[in-house]
């Protein structure tokens, strides 16, 4: 199964240090959340284990270099999902999704590769826009018909930048059981930041927590989430309350500005 191996990744955007050496290691099955306050370098993270910014460090994936593959190798392991989609164009949805077997192609569209956009459509429940245009969806039909792109390739490594952003409780608690699943059950490694943090509780495997671009914590969600480490990282008094093996976060109040 897939393994990642983030070493002493560092990354400077325009004279500003966002992320400075950031070490980790993941392995399949895990869905990994990524949390932290606005500007904390979740984007930046996701973005440069994908190789879409440059970085110092290094990142490999089953021991191979990521810097040192072709970028098409690099989408047959990597999937990639951005957040807040805003595509204008004119593309049904089924050629969208369709776009995510790219990496597997020959010279022709197989029935393989149809089956598989059919049931990435089914799977994230948008199989009934399959002949709709992309740029009349809501915000939150795109954002799902994205992810179903990303689950074409069938690649081992998941890499999802806020997907339930615009997505309302029921759709994100649906999408995030998905992923999960597709995570645990099928011995992927999907890693996604997220800032619901009650979401990331109930389905993420393992928790990092960043701040000002540094790994303040890393664990299983009951580990990482108390009320000291949401007070440090957040700024937020908080009481957490155990059920089972999922913590709920309460935030009480803002503590005051230094």
């Amino acid at each position: 199964m897939v393994s990642l191996a983030v070493r002493n990744l560092s990354c400077t955007i325009r004279n500003c240090r966002i992320l400075s050496e950031i070490s980790f290691d993941a392995r399949a099955p895990a869905l990994v959340g990524l949390v932290g306050p606005n500007g904390s370098g979740k984007t930046t993270l996701i973005r440069c284990i994908d190789g879409i910014l440059w970085s110092e460090g290094s990142v490999s994936l089953d021991g191979e270099e990521m810097s040192a593959l072709p970028r098409m190798e690099v989408a047959r392991r990597v999937a990639y999902v951005p957040q807040g989609i805003r595509d204008s164009s004119a593309s049904l949805v089924f050629d969208t999704v369709l776009m995510g077997r790219r990496p597997h192609l020959s010279w022709s569209i197989r029935k393989t590769d149809e089956e598989e956009v059919i049931r990435a459509l089914e799977l994230l429940g948008v199989d009934d826009l399959a002949f709709r245009q992309l740029r009349t969806l809501s915000g939150g039909e795109r954002q799902r018909v994205m992810i179903a792109r990303a689950l074409t390739q069938g690649s081992p490594l998941l890499l999802l930048d806020e997907p339930t952003s615009a997505l309302d409780l029921r759709n994100a608690m649906e999408v995030m059981g998905l992923i999960r699943r597709l995570a645990v059950d099928e011995g992927r490694l999907a890693i996604m930041a997220i800032h619901d943090l009650n979401l990331a509780a109930r389905y993420c495997t393992e928790i990092i927590v960043l701040c000002e671009g540094s790994i303040v914590a890393r664990g299983p969600p009951a580990d990482v989430f108390t009320p000291d480490v949401i007070g440090r990282v957040y700024g937020v008094d908080a009481v957490i309350e155990q059920r089972g093996k999922i913590p709920y976060i309460f935030p009480l109040s803002p503590r005051k500005r230094a």
